[in-house]
């Protein structure tokens, strides 16, 4: 069972921020040197884009998928397997700025989980009580705190 995630408005506006951040220091040369020639530009571009391109695909291709052993938790190239029997609880949160985070929204939850880096994961998914319901039917041991 796959779910996507919530993407709300806030999360697009802080994205296209960081875009707008990206493209002024990579064209920031251009602004301050007017002698900048083909070959420089271009590097400045492609820095550009291949920037943009690492936050969009990290940003808006993320999945939560349900597999017989294990959450797998995907966006973009950050991939985590979280077996069921190692989450220990999951809580409602809105803190979007802080910890291991694969989410596109405010309105999220965070799994905790046993050997993970950081202690646990937030995620966003677009329909909430469905994931916590199927959660739970794999999670029957989990302390659910929603």
């Amino acid at each position: 069972m796959v779910f996507r995630p919530k993407i709300d408005t806030f999360f697009v506006h802080f994205i296209m921020i960081i875009v707008f951040l990206l493209w002024l220091v990579s064209f920031w040369p251009l602004i301050i040197f007017s002698g900048i020639v083909l070959v420089e530009f271009l590097l400045l571009l492609s820095v550009f884009v291949i920037g943009v391109s690492i936050i969009s695909w990290s940003a808006f291709q993320i999945n939560y998928e349900f597999y017989p052993d294990y959450l797998l938790v995907k966006g973009g190239p950050f991939v985590s397997r979280i077996p069921y029997d190692k989450i220990t609880s999951v809580t409602l949160s809105n803190n979007i700025f802080s910890g291991y985070r694969v989410l596109s929204s405010r309105d999220a939850i965070e799994i905790f989980y046993k050997h993970a880096l950081w202690g646990s994961v937030t995620i966003a998914p677009d329909y909430k009580k469905e994931f916590l319901h199927e959660l739970t039917k794999r999670c029957p041991h989990a302390e659910m705190r929603v």
